[in-house]
């Protein structure tokens, strides 16, 4: 079903070490606004929606995963020549007790991941509401992350994400209208 390339869908740079902001980013990771939720959640969705979108949500759903590859390169940069001392002073010190330098699916606030992030009704219309919402609250965070942050070389990689969020929800958008446009129409069988 898929086929996979060994580089980036964008370049990812830093300019320097970074673990404040990595510990940032841990949220786009494994919150639940992040981008393996999201994945989940498009491809999990796929089941219970009209054909007419089934490839939308597979494309965006498979996005996402390179999403979350860009996030996790992002964070491995921000922390690589880190030292414990500097991860403590970030609030990374529990995370690295327990794994390292390894990522772990967690939020910010070290609250790890939850398949209760991954919300789908079954209702196509609930479903693709609950999309576009979750897309802006990943807008969102992106732009915050973004304020948060010095390094002109982990913006631009931030700003493409926080695009690439901007065209997932239009393109929900259009999906309910052509729901909504099917819904509407007269069946005669």
């Amino acid at each position: 079903m898929w086929i996979y390339e060994k580089k980036l869908q964008y370049p990812v740079r830093v300019s320097k070490c970074d673990p404040r902001v990595a510990g940032y980013l841990i949220e786009q990771y494994g919150g639940a606004d992040g981008e393996l939720s999201a994945a989940l959640r498009y491809l999990n969705q796929r089941y219970s929606i009209p054909n007419k979108v089934i490839g939308l949500l597979t494309d965006i759903g498979t996005e996402e995963f390179a999403h979350l590859e860009m996030i996790a390169t992002m964070i491995y940069k921000l922390t690589k020549d880190a030292t414990p001392k500097q991860l403590e002073e970030a609030g990374l010190a529990p995370s690295y007790v327990n794994h390292d330098n390894g990522l772990f699916y967690s939020n910010a606030s070290g609250v790890p991941w939850t398949a209760a992030y991954i919300a789908t009704k079954g209702d196509p219309l609930a479903d693709l509401y609950e999309d576009i919402a979750a897309e802006e609250k990943a807008r969102a965070t992106y732009q915050w992350i973004i304020d948060m942050t010095d390094d002109v070389d982990l913006q631009d990689g931030l700003k493409f994400l926080r695009e690439r969020e901007i065209v997932h929800a239009m393109r929900f958008k259009e999906a309910v209208e052509m729901i909504k446009a099917d819904q509407s129409t007269k069946k005669v069988f």
